[in-house]
């Protein structure tokens, strides 16, 4: 294979119009074909405003930002790229659409010219299956919007060439991207990796647990997000996110793990789609998030006395260290006192189970999350059980806030609200490694470059403990009874031997 130099771009929407921009900025010919020919120039005008402005920024200079325009060259028809060395197609993302373009791009490029998809959920094989030399075909899955989105999939087919993705994960960094490479599979890395914040959260809310506004303002001040799962459905949009969640769930034949929520189904139906409509999960005036006010916490008792459970020592041993620095008086007894709010720490329960396993009065016990840690600034989370009484609910509540940190009270669930969703998270990364869709480092890097997350979701296991993770998907899976929650051969042998999540 020749070097790249040149490239053909078959898309000028969003997408294609990106790549062309760091690909024109990195120094290559870019060759730009719609089959609209008004799209094409609306999509050079577009660049070259793009350019102008990071040029009037300071951060590229004119002569740069004139060289970089220089190099947009509009095609007429698909015969305009016979001399491109990589021709990527950025379309719709219907495969016979796909295919067929394939199949017309065979008949005017060379055999050493690499063809690449930008799909973000079809098979790159199924695409491949059509052209003569399946070989030279690979993803190429570009994030939108593609030049502050430093990270593309470089996905390999059955019968792609390994050489093919090495030439593009090099043309990746030529472009100020990181390359991550993926094996042919739903989801690949980021989409498939996805959906544990978006479906456990629905899950979540299908079960009444808590609001949209409190789960993401427990995923953001708690776990440490950028976005709760509602936030981010509503900046994607529900007319892409949920077909996403149905297609990889049915492509992976109803893996639970992936399950989509009826939530969606009706907010999609109902035109609930999210910011560009101006209402999803929550309201938009003039682009601007409307979320409900969050209630004062009540005031604390005077003379409240706390009891701390001691079944799950480490939780046990965090929630002292809080109270006791916060100032109640903390009864240390064997045995809860009658007049004693009652605090369990449990992994993957919810507090009827715990009550139940551990023969405590439901009407006094509340549950307390851990296992993120505490301090002001950090969320901390207060769960009840159907039986537990206001007046205690209520001092739990004013007790956790005392040194003005902001406190959710949600109703009973196993493993809470930030428990669950990134356990699942975690789990579902490490299943991704288990089948060898990508290595336990390009999941991390792919995830974090691509959701955003504050960190990749093997080493987020491995920083809460990857034995604590096990214990509360175990949990979940026995409270519940639902596969879902079914731990990952990849995490439970590395628990059991001890290992890194990145590891192997």
């Amino acid at each position: 294979m020749t070097d790249i130099t040149t490239i053909g771009i078959v898309g000028a929407g969003a997408m294609g119009r990106g790549i062309a921009q760091i690909a024109a900025q990195a120094g290559l010919t870019v060759r730009l074909y719609d089959a609209s020919s008004d799209a094409v120039a609306a999509a050079r005008g577009a660049l070259e405003q793009t350019w102008n402005k990071l040029a009037d920024k300071g951060k590229l200079s004119r002569d740069d930002a004139g060289a970089a325009l220089s190099r947009i060259v509009t095609a007429a028809s698909l015969e305009a790229l016979a001399d491109c060395q990589l021709v990527i197609e950025a379309i719709v993302e219907r495969l016979d659409v796909k295919r067929d373009v394939f199949t017309q791009l065979e008949a005017v490029v060379a055999d050493d010219c690499i063809l690449a998809s930008n799909t973000s959920s079809l098979s790159i094989t199924a695409i491949a299956a059509v052209c003569r030399l399946p070989q030279r075909v690979a993803g190429y899955h570009f994030f939108n919007p593609v030049p502050l989105m430093k990270v593309v999939e470089v996905i390999d087919g059955l019968r792609t060439d390994p050489v093919v993705g090495d030439r593009l994960s090099e043309l990746a960094h030529r472009m100020g991207h990181t390359a991550v490479r993926a094996r042919d599979m739903p989801g690949f890395i980021v989409n498939h990796a996805g959906r544990g914040m978006n479906t456990e959260g629905l899950r979540v809310a299908q079960e009444a647990v808590a609001s949209f506004a409190q789960i993401d303002a427990i995923m953001r001040e708690q776990a440490g997000f950028r976005m709760g799962p509602f936030e981010l459905m509503d900046l994607t949009a529900l007319d892409v996110s949920h077909p996403v969640m149905e297609s990889i769930y049915r492509q992976f034949f109803d893996e639970p793990r992936f399950r989509p929520s009826p939530i969606t189904t009706v907010r999609l139906a109902g035109g609930l789609v999210g910011r560009k409509a101006g209402e999803g999960f929550y309201r938009y005036a003039d682009g601007h998030k409307q979320a409900p006010a969050e209630a004062a916490a009540p005031a604390l008792p005077r003379g409240l006395k706390v009891w701390v459970s001691a079944v799950h020592p480490q939780g046990h041993d965090a929630a002292v260290a809080l109270i006791d620095g916060l100032g109640p008086h903390r009864v240390q007894a064997s045995e809860p006192p009658d007049d004693a709010l009652i605090v369990v720490t449990p992994y993957g329960e919810d507090v009827s189970t715990a009550v139940f396993t551990q023969g405590l009065d439901p009407a006094r016990t509340v549950g307390l999350d851990t296992l993120h840690g505490f301090d002001p600034a950090r969320r901390r989370t207060v769960m009840t059980s159907p039986a537990t009484l206001a007046p205690w609910r209520d001092a739990a509540h004013a007790l956790f806030a005392t040194d003005g940190a902001p406190v959710s009270v949600i109703e009973d669930s196993p493993g809470f609200v930030a428990q669950r969703i990134v356990a699942t998270i975690v789990n579902i990364a490490c299943d991704i490694a288990q089948q060898r869709i990508a290595t336990a480092g390009d999941i991390d890097k792919a995830v974090t470059l691509g959701l955003g997350y504050p960190m990749g979701p093997l080493a987020m296991g491995d920083i809460l403990g990857a034995a604590r993770i096990l214990e509360i998907l175990r949990n979940m899976e026995r409270v519940t009874g639902d596969p879902r929650y079914r731990p990952s051969l990849w995490l439970q042998r590395r628990v059991q031997l001890g290992m890194s999540l990145l590891e192997g």
